[in-house]
């Protein structure tokens, strides 16, 4: 039945959207933590120009840049084929 598959889906996507933003939200903040708590170890100098915190920042906006594009290739893999489906079979019982 369409609208049971609707309602799958949407608590699928739900789910993913809520556990990726729950990834992004923690490493950013683990990162603020580590920022105001820890500045000695955000200060250390791995290589001239280059600090643990100026490598974790980066490597922030990586895991930002890496959920968006799970979430995307989950939509586009998944979500979008599915619901294209449902919607082919919404018109098929079309009277």
């Amino acid at each position: 039945m369409p609208r049971e598959q609707l309602k799958q889906l949407g608590r699928e996507r739900w789910r993913i959207a809520l556990t990726l933003s729950l990834v992004v939200v923690v490493i950013y903040f683990g990162f603020i933590l580590l920022v105001a708590f820890n500045k000695p170890m955000m200060g250390y100098v791995l290589t001239e120009g280059l600090s643990v915190g100026m490598l974790l920042g980066a490597l922030v906006i990586l895991a930002a840049w890496l959920t968006t594009w799970i979430y995307t290739a989950w939509a586009n893999s998944h979500y979008d084929t599915t619901l294209g489906g449902i919607h082919d079979e919404i018109r098929r019982n079309k009277p």
